[in-house]
């Protein structure tokens, strides 16, 4: 099974997370950040992962490190439950969408590369959504990129409502997500890569 759990406990957050990845997109997420949650229930449901994550973060100061030490929570436990006693065999690897939300349109694909990086191309027009900094996007995908050793492209094609745009971009790197760690049927031993690792 492709499970994992973590925790992570700093000064300014105590996180435990637990996922499947090959469960039926079943969530319960309580991070402090009703916005924060919302996203990660999306994620679950489309990249059909079951995710479990409670979080207690200096909230009242904001959310920056709670949205962050998520961030790094979620990409360790997705490292730790592909890199498991299977490792990588018979993943697709790739995966990419292009997912409308609205008015917002959004490119999303990545590569489970075993190198971390991101290419966040995205321009959100307000700075808040709520009492959610819509800049915290963009570092929850670079903690997340870090340490689950993923290469991940984020391009918004088009929107002009922030809700849109960021509820657009986790639905469209779920979609991808899935699709680079389904299994591939008849190719359960092969690692996709001519190394012969990731």
């Amino acid at each position: 099974m492709r499970t994992s759990d973590v925790c992570r406990k700093t000064g300014e957050t105590d996180i435990k997370l637990w996922l499947d990845l090959d469960g039926s997109g079943n969530s319960e997420i309580d991070t402090g950040c009703g916005f924060l949650d919302h996203m990660l229930t999306l994620f679950a449901k489309h990249s059909r992962i079951d995710l479990r994550v409670r979080a207690v973060g200096d909230v009242n100061v904001d959310y920056h490190h709670t949205v962050e030490d998520v961030g790094i929570c979620l990409g360790t436990a997705i490292s730790a439950a592909l890199r498991g006693e299977d490792g990588m065999r018979g993943i697709h690897r790739y995966g990419d969408t292009i997912l409308p939300m609205d008015e917002a349109l959004i490119l999303s694909a990545i590569d489970i590369s075993g190198r971390a990086h991101l290419e966040y191309k995205v321009d959100i027009p307000s700075e808040r959504v709520g009492d959610f900094d819509t800049e915290l996007s963009e570092e929850f995908w670079r903690a997340f990129v870090r340490k689950a050793e993923v290469t991940l492209h984020v391009r918004q094609l088009s929107g002009t409502n922030s809700h849109h745009i960021i509820e657009g971009i986790f639905k469209s790197v779920a979609r991808s997500f899935f699709e680079a760690k389904s299994l591939v049927s008849g190719f359960e031993n092969d690692v996709p890569s001519t190394k012969g690792v990731i």
